[in-house]
């Protein structure tokens, strides 16, 4: 008997949008190795691996290259999961314990709300290199412990980059977060996320970046409650609430492959 393992497309509500994520879910822990070259072998952004532990479930994520903090769209795609296959009842919540602290996902109505903690950003100089590896300067830039937050006028100055994952590499840190004020009905804010340095030139759509963005434009907006857009090709959305120190982030989720790994 292998260990089964889902490929859930997160942050959409149709199949081959969003981003997609594998999800293990293992009766105890296995080695890092082991689910290092599992991460590599499904070949998406992110894969999440958990197995129970006191009243929820322990949750590790890796990319094809790393082991992260935190990560959104496997977290949701974990809890979907876990309901749509009977581990939980749909009407009790999904805890997860993490090296982010305890994350607990919720069904609201057709949707999951996962609580995050917030990672707000502070102003401060461009690298050098940063124009360079863009291919345009923002017009703001902040940081927060892990992430460059680079801030444009327009929606399609953020929809058109076309970024030097090559430069964007030597950028020093995990990922840079590019974001403008949306034109487009329906959305508060569009943004893209560019993380070579984690193994992923382009995630199409991060739940981690809306720690960051959510703060930004609750502020910035005068508002506590946003949608915004990720404009990567597969594209998503991510509804976002302030709460204190927390943001309460979600999304849809989707089921496209069911399998087992066999080794």
């Amino acid at each position: 008997m292998g260990t089964p393992i889902v490929q859930v497309d997160a942050f959409t509500d149709r199949a081959f949008g969003g981003n997609p994520a594998g999800v293990c879910i293992l009766s105890e822990a296995r080695s890092e190795d082991w689910m290092q070259k599992v991460a590599m072998e499904m070949n998406a952004s992110e894969t999440a691996f958990l197995y129970p532990e006191k009243d929820g479930y322990r949750l590790r994520w890796f990319t094809p290259a790393v082991e992260i903090p935190l990560c959104g769209h496997a977290t949701l795609a974990s809890a979907h999961v876990l309901w749509e296959c009977r581990h939980l009842s749909p009407e009790k919540d999904a805890r997860f314990y993490t090296k982010s602290g305890l994350l607990i996902a919720c069904k609201r109505g057709d949707e999951i709300e996962m609580d995050f903690p917030s990672q707000p950003a502070s102003p401060c100089d461009a690298p050098p290199n940063l124009q360079a590896a863009l291919g345009l300067k923002p017009v703001e830039t902040q940081r927060n412990e892990l992430k460059l937050l680079a801030v444009f006028d327009r929606e399609n100055d953020v929809c058109n980059l076309k970024p030097d994952i090559t430069a964007v590499r030597k950028v020093p840190v995990q990922g840079i977060i590019v974001t403008a004020k949306s034109e487009t009905a329906g959305y508060d804010f569009v943004s893209r996320f560019f993380a070579p340095n984690a193994g992923v030139d382009e995630d199409p759509v991060t739940g981690s970046a809306h720690c960051c963005l959510a703060p930004y434009w609750c502020q910035r907006l005068g508002r506590q409650e946003l949608l915004g857009y990720q404009a990567s090709a597969r594209g998503g959305m991510v509804r976002v609430k302030m709460a204190g120190d927390r943001v309460l982030m979600s999304g849809k989720a989707i089921t496209t492959l069911r399998g087992e790994m066999l080794v």
